[in-house]
């Protein structure tokens, strides 16, 4: 009986090992390995190209920046020799020959101006008064820019080579008393603090006149020099130099040129200034990191995707190992019931095992879910603020103002910062807990919320009334996280009033029991309060909504303690009240 028993056990353990079977895997893994170097390939194409026009248009922005820069520093020191030759005090003075006085003028004359020196020389080319003071007493009789002045009526603009090396860059004009010619004023602009400025960023920049000969440069050795010559100036490589720059740089572009041997991106613009150009290299490493970053996402996407197969191989072998042991102890030990029943209870626990891992990958795909619905909810707002500060900032350096471009770029990099909190704060959302709460003024927390909401204002042209307390108002908790409700409360209430001819918006922040902040407008209402606070639910145009907002704040006002209420007021509009509980004198949290 035993020998049949056998018998019928040979075609069992004889099919795991059929040829289809391993045909069929080979052939997966190999389609699955084609497609995972075709993804990668294309990638690393597509990538290349977008990270490569980015990093250009970022390089021409820096470019044009510098330039207005540059000419607007140029421009404003030129009408200064025009106003110091009319100055009555430095003419009685070449007259009398009297200067005790004309060095202290050009001092206080100096730090109105903001140029890098003064000089005032007499029509001999002796320096009699001058802002740094070891000059006095020099002769420049046969300097530029004392001759051309002298022969000209207008002011004169001179480049002069430094014997420390670099250029001095002057505006000199003549001083003269009805037709007898009495000095000339001599004005050095200081060019050399955007070398200093230029010095602290990663490209190359260097500033050529109409010869094309180098005057500012970030590489000092570079001045006095043209293009070609400058980059000739960079050490050999030697070919196993090159082998290796040749595989580092297989995701870039072709070079514009290589400097220090290194592939940069040349980006040039002309200065209306004298026939003055402006050049600037920059390397292409940030693109090379961002793609490769990328790409190593995806390879370790696949990675995993690979691990997975070949674990579902090992445990479907395993299971057949399983079954055959249990078939051979079958044959072995038929009346050894406790060994069936510790086979049994390791089988339901391994299948234990496999459910719950496969109910926490569940639960952690939905949060995922979730959490990415959420960040894209949370950042439009500050996007939104970015494009229209960035394009403010572009209009305002076509019109030659950096400075005020200057702000939009520090309210930008503020909301970047803010971007960044909320990402950190949505990556611990799912972490058991929340940090520390801290005192939380309410009404900077208002004050912070309406300069973020600030660009909708002003494009909206709503009226807002604001109700604020004498007395400060004060809670327990997360200040990034309260600004987040009440920047969706005021953004709801900005979307409600669109379709309204005087929109009004009206924010009331009282303190009693609890801290309370209401939020009215004239909106039409709310027609269904019951679902308001679900996720997802939205009464919005598609593109300009979830439906997570509301959800997201109950859920952040429910972590303090509170209360998120929402009705229709008496006289039309919504009405949204944040109830906290206040935090008392001595720092207790009071109870709700």
């Amino acid at each position: 009986m035993s020998s049949k028993r056998s018998q019928g056990s040979k075609p069992a353990l004889a099919w795991p090992r059929s040829g289809p079977i391993t045909w069929r895997v080979r052939a997966a893994l190999g389609v699955f390995l084609l497609v995972a170097v075709a993804t990668i390939w294309i990638s690393n194409n597509f990538l290349t190209n977008r990270f490569t026009e980015s990093t250009r248009n970022r390089a021409e922005l820096r470019l044009a920046l510098y330039s207005g820069n540059l000419i607007s520093e140029l421009q404003r020191n030129s009408i200064v020799p025009q106003l110091l030759a009319r100055d009555p005090t430095l003419i009685a003075a070449l007259q009398s020959s009297d200067f005790t006085m004309s060095t202290q003028r050009l001092i206080s004359f100096v730090e109105e101006i903001g140029a890098a020196s003064l000089m005032l020389l007499d029509r001999d080319g002796r320096v009699v008064a001058a802002t740094d003071r070891n000059r006095l007493g020099e002769q420049h009789r046969s300097d530029a820019y004392f001759v051309e002045p002298l022969r000209s009526n207008s002011t004169v603009f001179s480049v002069i080579p430094r014997e420390a090396g670099g250029y001095s860059f002057t505006y000199a004009r003549r001083l003269e008393q009805g037709a007898e010619v009495l000095g000339v004023i001599v004005v050095e602009v200081g060019l050399q603090k955007f070398e200093r400025a230029w010095a602290g960023i990663s490209d190359a920049v260097m500033v050529t006149d109409s010869t094309g000969t180098i005057v500012l440069a970030t590489e000092p050795r570079w001045r006095g020099l043209n293009e070609q010559e400058a980059l000739r100036r960079q050490p050999p490589q030697g070919a196993i130099q090159r082998a290796i720059r040749a595989t580092a740089d297989w995701t870039a572009l072709p070079a514009d040129a290589y400097l220090q041997g290194e592939a940069v991106m040349r980006m040039q613009t002309r200065i209306p200034f004298r026939g003055w150009t402006m050049t600037s290299f920059t390397t292409y490493a940030s693109i090379r990191e961002r793609v490769n970053g990328v790409l190593a996402l995806e390879i370790m996407g696949f990675a995993i995707l690979l691990s997975l197969a070949f674990y579902a191989l090992s445990r479907k072998t395993a299971l057949r190992m399983a079954l055959f042991q249990r078939e051979s102890a079958e044959l072995r030990a038929l009346n050894t019931r406790l060994q069936r029943e510790i086979a049994e209870r390791e089988r339901v626990q391994k299948t234990l095992e496999v459910a719950e891992q496969t109910l926490a990958q569940s639960s952690k795909l939905a949060a995922l879910g979730e959490m990415s619905a959420a960040v894209s909810h949370e950042l439009n707002q500050p996007l939104a603020a970015m494009k229209t500060y960035l394009a403010g900032a572009r209009l305002l350096l076509r019109r030659n103002r950096p400075e005020e471009a200057l702000a939009s770029f520090g309210r930008i990099d503020d909301l970047i910062e803010r971007m960044g909190a909320i990402t950190r704060q949505l990556k611990s959302y799912a972490r058991k807990g929340a940090d520390a709460f801290s005192p939380v003024n309410m009404g900077d927390a208002l004050a912070a919320s309406l300069s973020m909401m600030e660009p909708q204002l002003r494009q909206r042209h709503v009226k807002i009334t604001q109700i604020l307390p004498d007395q400060s108002v004060r809670v327990m908790g997360d200040r990034m996280r309260i600004e987040q409700v009440m920047v969706n409360l005021l953004r709801n209430a900005l979307d409600a009033t669109k379709s309204v001819a005087d929109p009004e918006v009206e924010i009331i922040l009282a303190v009693g029991e609890t801290a309370v902040l209401t939020v009215r407008d004239n909106g039409h209402g709310i027609e269904d309060i019951e679902s308001l606070f679900e996720p997802f639910y939205t009464t919005k145009q598609p593109g300009d909504g979830v439906g997570l907002g509301l959800a997201i704040s109950s859920g952040i006002v429910n972590d303090h303690g509170g209360r998120l209420i929402a009705r229709n007021g008496q006289h039309g509009g919504a009405v949204f009240e944040m109830q906290l509980p206040i935090l008392e004198e001595d720092g207790v949290r009071a109870a709700e």
